[in-house]
């Protein structure tokens, strides 16, 4: 009988288990001992022990891996296969259409349809660990998503925006907004284990900022950021958002603190599409605009940073507005000298800034 290796191990750690026992059976040969294999092998005297008893008992052939234990699953490699095509389709795919969840029940009763055979919930659960999958949080694009015409944006108006880069010289500026509250996100932080942590912050709002934020590249250069910060206190007839003003003032900061033409990428929030926006563009010769696809925040670095930013912001305890706003502004300012990271949120959403062939 040949050695059974632990459950859970794939074929290649298997097969490394059993040259180390292979290893142990030439030392036995060489009546080396127990302690010297263990150090040399890196093993426990314990093993080393197991392994001479079943080698004594049974020769070189006992030390051999015999496989996974247990039995042997009900679905081979070619319906596993077939099964993850299915899994992959969606619940939708196959009735369930109040919400787009696999449980294992669900994959359970999914198998006894297509299959015919019986598995219990535990086992469906093994099952799916066998086959790589595990219980994950799910991304949640937009419905009215268009891939292809991400896709086609990639492809046609990014090469076109880099072209035009290249030939003027311009930087490649992406810009974004966010909203900033008295009510931080939530963050991990050490507590008492079974008493949960408690962070005191302001039951009613006391205002909200506003912050446009612009990334600026150009290859072999430093990226730059700036941004645009405005208070919102709640007052009567105070606009709650940035308006076409605040944007351009930005834009013409940023023209003038880089001192070259900007190619300006951004969404189509109605403010940037906006025929005032539209006659301030105009009146730039140095301003380019190029609208992202709708519902493609994967493509704009800028929104990488806020998530960055309000990260660094959890479980904050600012009291009033002012002390939110200079914490804000801190955090900017020195990310504004953490070139790399600036660098690395262009780096997330697969763009690069070399001119197309």
């Amino acid at each position: 009988m040949r050695y059974a290796d632990g459950g859970g191990l794939t074929a290649e750690q298997r097969k490394r288990r059993e040259e180390i026992r292979m290893q142990a059976v030439g030392l036995f040969e060489e009546r080396v001992k127990v302690p010297c294999i263990a150090r040399e092998l890196r093993v426990s005297e314990k093993s080393v022990h197991q392994w001479r008893r079943a080698w004594k008992a049974g020769g070189r052939e006992a030390l051999r891996s015999k496989g996974a234990p247990g039995y042997d699953c009900r679905l081979g490699p070619h319906l596993q296969a077939r099964l993850a095509a299915w899994l992959d389709e969606g619940p939708a795919a196959h009735g369930w259409t109040d919400d787009q969840v696999w449980t294992a029940a669900r994959v359970r009763t999914l198998i006894g349809r297509k299959f015919h055979i019986s598995y219990s919930v535990s086992g469906v659960t093994r099952l799916l660990h066998r086959m790589g999958y595990s219980v994950q949080m799910p991304a949640r694009p937009a419905a009215e998503r268009d891939e292809d015409a991400i896709t086609a944006w990639r492809e046609a108006t990014w090469q076109e925006g880099k072209t035009l880069r290249a030939a003027t010289g311009a930087f490649i500026c992406f810009e974004d907004e966010a909203g900033v509250t008295g009510r931080p996100p939530k963050g991990r932080t050490w507590g008492r284990r079974g008493i949960t942590p408690t962070v005191r912050v302001p039951g009613r709002s006391r205002g909200r900022l506003s912050v446009a934020g612009l990334l600026c590249f150009k290859p072999a250069l430093p990226a730059r950021l700036c941004y645009r910060l405005r208070r919102h206190t709640g007052r009567k007839d105070e606009r709650r958002s940035l308006g076409e003003s605040d944007y351009i003032h930005l834009l013409d900061g940023a023209h003038h603190l880089l001192k070259a033409p900007l190619i300006v990428v951004w969404d189509r929030l109605n403010t940037h599409i906006s025929k005032a926006m539209q006659a301030l563009v105009a009146e730039r010769e140095w301003l380019t605009v190029m609208l992202l696809p709708g519902y493609a925040p994967e493509l704009n670095p800028v929104e990488g940073m806020w998530a960055h930013i309000k990260r660094s912001l959890a479980n904050l305890a600012a009291r009033t507005l002012s002390n939110l706003e200079t914490l804000l502004r801190r955090r900017l300012k020195a990310l504004q000298y953490r070139h790399a990271i600036l660098d690395g949120f262009l780096a997330g959403t697969a763009l690069t800034l070399d001119r197309p062939d």
